[in-house]
């Protein structure tokens, strides 16, 4: 593996390099899991890659895998492509480079999160997963093979493999190509010989069984001929009864069309008697269609008129709104001209006000004073921006510290959540005690002294495993047990709580001497020889009367607790140390000396699970959050009222400066007031002049609106002559009309009386019609029938529509019956003997005959299915051959290594070819038998059967024997040395190093956690440290000769 890489679309890249051959060129993968810009340069012998867990060593792994068209389920880790794409990148890509003596092959694969899709390119040009395939295939590269590649997940597989299975996979690692092909070859060979075997017996059963029905089938041909006369006979009747039911019905159409033709004629009769009434009806139609016509006409000019009439009224009106017009622009001109003249008089009126006041103004210099107020304008500026700034400053300073007391509080609120579950453990087993506690803090006002709660509660573990440790010693009444400093308070509390609640409490008393602070008998640095690291006291805090009663009570500053070497020892502690109370890791001893014998007994019991001290609270960390929270509140208070200070002073200068503002604008405008008067006067001037030459002639304006009211009357009264001629062309067209409209009503009489003759006329004639439809339907019907018989009969004796009935036939019809019911009763008979012959058809002949070609030819087949099967055997036995002894020396060179790797290790081993049946090539596998202890037998190789780190030795032993008669270019394994006892891990190693760094092994990847100190190295081999984590380099920075560079110049500068 020459280089390979791996990165992302949002950064991320990963290299892996190196010279030589045998050896996978360059890769770049897209965030695969951990990387999101790395780089890798490998060497041509053994790679050791080795990081800390989680730094992602496996992500190389798995970058070789996907680069080289490998599945992602053969890595274990997920089953999508997209998923080793680091999270919250879109796009990832793997590049490989792969050597070949003349050319590299590039391969990239760019991956694509969304839609989990990959693309795939060689030699930077598109191409496709297939063309991939087969060049990885060329260079027998193996990535699904667990003898060439084997991930870290896939570790525990191997032994999991079956002996089959491990067969191909060495085939495939390390025999010569056409290894696994013949072995491929011979289980296809021995499952079609098997085939042909089983076809050559069935069609041997088969030809026996044919011969036998065949002798049945005579019987049956010589029934079938007897029941086939009489079929020939019932064929025969069965043709003449269409030619008889053919003659009946022919008969019947003739009688048929005699009346049909009876009907017709008296049809005709009726009709020419109806053509005269038919001719009048028609001419006084015409009539009155052409006096409709005449009326149609004379409305038509009507509407006409009537249109031009309206015309001549449409434009009297429009004349009318003419004037109209001319008159309303007249007053409108009157208007505007008074209007004109009133702005004249307002204007001049302006221009003298503005003039006296203009007069009046006295001339003044202002600028001294204006100058005076920009000043004092631009000092307050300065102090309001300091007063901004400070009140920016004090309120960041309010705001930092209000978050500061959000955390504070945060933090007491989680503490406080704590001890509410340590309440509820409470409440859960001692109700009485919960409520008497409640009862204590609402009353503390009413006892002398502090009042501890229940120990349980105010007992808080340092560590909590060792909760168990001070429960097994407190009993469990003092735990409940409230603390009191002196009597007389505690006997107040029980007074309430027992006599008064009746509440089952538990109370105690602190000694009035302290023996919180007392010391143990001997210091804890004497003990540590016998496995104790500290006495029960040091394990948790208490309040001192708590602290005190207990060391008083319970003497937890003088009982030691110890771990599981002091167990051990237990006897020797006993004895010398003279404790009368010891913990070890899981139980608890007591010791006692007898006052009869002064002998020393003892006595141990397992200690229990802790149940109310595995939760504990800081009061320390408490006090101090509650001090910083007051301290902040008293911050927050000093900082509001400097705030309200600046902010009076803020709207001090607010105010001062508006006035001054007011000020300044009052001095401007004084200032602007004279020129301003000047300018609007020359304004005025301007505008006056304007409107003085807009003025209007009214009279000029009257004068010609006359003339155009003149011009549109004489217009007027040309159009009321021609509307008076119309209405008089309009009355006589109205009497003409009515004059037709009578003319038409008297034809239409006329009409309608014609009309209901030939109604009644015509009933009769519709009657003779339906008797002659009923007729002619009738022959139609019976014509058809006769048609349908004739092709009926012609079809039943097969004949063409133009060939007449054959003379054969006529001469079988002579000899039958003429009639339909005899034919019909001569049938039934012939039916009935032929029925007696059940079970036989035309089929029995032609089954007899089509037997007889069956056995001879399935006789031919069997032949030729014997010579086939005898050709198989002999391929098969030329193939075996060509497999099976390359297979067994390929065997017994790995069970050489790898019995040598184990005796070596002095353990045995040995791998053997594995044969149940010699015929059967698919049972054929390879079995690893091993064993580690001299005192057992050799064991075949199971998931289940040795340890984990047996598993990994077996495993890596068989692989390196696999090395150098490996042909595959590069092998990759995974942290296999996970679970081997350092013993066989140093062996494992040496012997990695020893086969992988020999100039005929292929390119070796080691990837593992950790090594071994002072282990054997190469100079052929390199190590390969993978670092991570989110103080890491980027890899853009990484410069490894600027660091030894500036490492050199920092020496030479020591040395001066």
């Amino acid at each position: 593996l020459e280089h390979l890489s791996v990165s992302a679309w949002t950064v991320s890249v990963l290299r892996l390099c190196c010279t030589g051959h045998r050896s996978v060129h360059f890769l770049c993968c897209i965030v695969l899991i951990w990387f999101e810009n790395c780089e890798v340069h490998p060497g041509p012998n053994l790679n050791m890659i080795v990081g800390a867990n989680g730094t992602g060593k496996s992500s190389i792994v798995c970058a070789i895998c996907l680069g080289l068209a490998g599945k992602p389920s053969f890595i274990g880790r997920a089953d999508k492509v997209g998923l080793f794409v680091k999270r919250g990148c879109l796009k990832g890509l793997v590049e490989i480079e792969l050597f070949q003596p003349r050319s590299n092959i590039i391969i990239t694969r760019e991956i694509q999160v969304v839609n989990n899709t990959s693309t795939w390119f060689i030699n930077r040009k598109p191409s496709t997963l297939k063309a991939v395939e087969e060049q990885i295939t060329a260079l027998n590269i193996q990535v699904g093979n667990l003898c060439q590649f084997l991930p870290q997940d896939k570790v525990g597989e191997f032994a999991k493999l079956s002996k089959i299975e491990l067969l191909e996979a060495t085939e495939k690692s390390i025999g010569p190509p056409e290894m696994y092909q013949f072995h491929c070859e011979l289980k296809n060979f021995r499952e079609k010989e098997r085939e042909l075997e089983n076809l050559c017996k069935e069609k041997s059963n088969s030809l026996e069984k044919m011969r036998q029905r065949i002798e049945r089938y005579k019987q049956d041909v010589e029934r079938y001929h007897e029941r086939k006369r009489h079929l020939d006979l019932i064929e025969m009747l069965e043709r003449k009864r269409p030619w008889v039911e053919y003659e009946n019905v022919r008969q019947q159409h003739e009688e048929v069309k005699q009346s049909r033709d009876q009907a017709k004629e008296e049809l005709k009769n009726l009709k020419e008697m109806q053509a005269p009434v038919a001719k009048k009806i028609q001419e006084i139609e015409e009539r009155y269609k052409s006096l409709d016509m005449k009326i149609r006409d004379k409305a038509a000019e009507i509407k006409d008129t009537s249109q031009k009439c309206k015309q001549k009224q449409d434009a009297l009106e429009k004349k009318d709104k003419h004037i109209e017009e001319i008159n309303q622009a007249l007053r409108m001109k009157k208007d505007e001209e008074m209007d004109r003249q009133k702005k004249i008089h307002n204007t001049r009126k302006m221009i003298e006000d503005w003039q006296s006041e203009l007069s009046t103004m006295v001339s003044e210099n202002l600028q001294p004073q204006i100058d005076a107020v920009n000043k004092e304008l631009k000092h307050l500026q300065e102090e309001r921006a300091n007063i901004d700034s400070d009140v920016s400053d004090l309120r960041t300073e309010k705001n930092n510290q209000d978050m500061e007391r959000k955390r504070i509080a945060d933090c007491i609120v989680e503490l406080d959540n704590v001890m509410n579950m340590k309440e509820e453990k409470l409440k859960g087993k001692f109700r009485d005690t919960h409520s008497a506690l409640m009862w204590l803090r609402k009353n503390t006002d009413k006892f002398r002294r502090k009042v501890c709660e229940p120990m349980m509660l105010e007992i808080n573990m340092k560590d909590n495993r060792h909760a168990k440790y001070v429960e097994n010693h407190i009993s469990s009444n003092d735990m409940r047990a409230f603390v009191f400093e002196i009597q007389e308070d505690m006997e107040r509390f029980l007074l309430e709580m027992r006599d008064h609640r009746k509440l089952k409490v538990n109370a105690v008393c602190a000694p009035a001497e302290s023996f919180a602070e007392a010391k143990p008998s001997r210091p804890i640095e004497e003990l540590h020889r016998y496995g104790f690291f500290s006495y029960l006291r040091e394990l948790f805090d208490a309040p001192r009367p708590v602290m005190s009663y207990l060391c008083f009570q319970y003497r937890v500053h003088d009982v030691p607790v110890g771990t599981e070497k002091t167990r051990n020892m237990i006897e020797r502690v006993i004895h010398e140390t003279k404790f009368r109370q010891i913990y070890t890791a899981e139980e608890k001893y007591i010791v006692k000396v007898s006052a009869y014998t002064n002998q020393t007994l003892s006595s141990n019991t397992s200690l229990k699970a802790a149940q109310f001290l595995t939760i504990s609270v800081d009061t320390d960390e408490r006090r101090q959050l509650e001090s910083q929270q007051q301290e902040i509140k008293n911050i927050l208070q000093s900082l509001d009222v400097q705030l309200t200070t600046l902010f009076e002073r803020q709207k001090h200068v607010e105010r001062r400066d508006n006035e001054l503002r007011q000020q300044k604008k009052e001095l401007l405008e004084r200032g602007n007031k004279r020129r301003q008067l000047e300018s609007k006067i020359a304004v005025k001037h301007d505008s006056l002049r304007e409107m003085e030459q807009d003025a209007i002639n009214l009279e000029d304006e009257s004068q010609k609106a006359n003339m155009q009211i003149k011009e549109i009357n004489a217009q007027k009264a040309r159009l009321v002559t021609e509307l008076m001629h119309l209405i008089k062309d309009c009355v006589s067209l109205n009497i003409i009309k009515a004059d037709l409209v009578l003319q038409s009503a008297s034809v239409a009489a006329e009409k309608n009386r014609l009309e209901l003759e030939y109604k009644a006329a015509n009933v009769q004639l519709r009657a003779s019609e339906q008797r002659f439809r009923d007729l002619d339907e009738r022959k139609r019907v019976l014509m058809e029938n006769c048609r349908e018989l004739l092709k009926k009969a012609r079809q039943v004796c097969k004949l063409t529509p133009d060939q007449h009935l054959p003379k054969e036939f006529q001469t079988a019809f002579q000899a039958l019956p003429n009639s339909l019911e005899e034919i019909d009763a001569f049938l039934n008979e012939e039916k009935s003997r032929a029925s007696c012959f059940t079970g036989l058809n035309a089929s029995v002949v032609e089954e007899y005959s089509k037997r007889t070609q069956e056995v001879q030819q399935l006789t031919e087949e069997l032949e030729e299915k014997k010579n086939i099967l005898e050709n198989y055997k002999q391929n098969i036995s030329q193939v075996k051959e060509k497999w099976l002894r390359p297979l067994k020396n390929l065997v017994e060179q790995i069970n050489e290594k790898f019995s040598n790797f184990f005796s070596s290790m002095q353990c045995a081993g040995e791998v053997d070819l594995h044969v149940e049946n010699e015929e059967e090539y698919d049972k054929y596998g390879i079995r690893i038998r091993v064993k580690f202890r001299s005192s057992t037998e050799l064991h075949e190789l199971t998931p289940y059967h040795q340890s984990g780190g047996e598993k990994s030795v077996s495993t890596m032993l068989y692989l390196m024997a696999l090395q150098e008669l490996n042909r595959c270019p590069f092998r990759v394994v995974d942290e296999i040395n996970q679970g081997m006892d350092p013993v066989n891990e140093r062996r494992v190693f040496e012997m990695v190093v020893k086969t992988a760094c020999k100039e005929s092994t292929s390119q070796y990847f080691f990837i593992t956690p950790k090594l071994l100190q002072n282990l054997t190295y190469n100079n052929k081999m390199t190590v390969l440290f993978v670092y991570n984590g989110p103080f890491m380099m980027e890899t853009s920075k990484w410069n490894l000769k600027a660091f030894c560079r500036r490492r050199r110049r920092v020496g030479r500068m020591d040395e001066q």
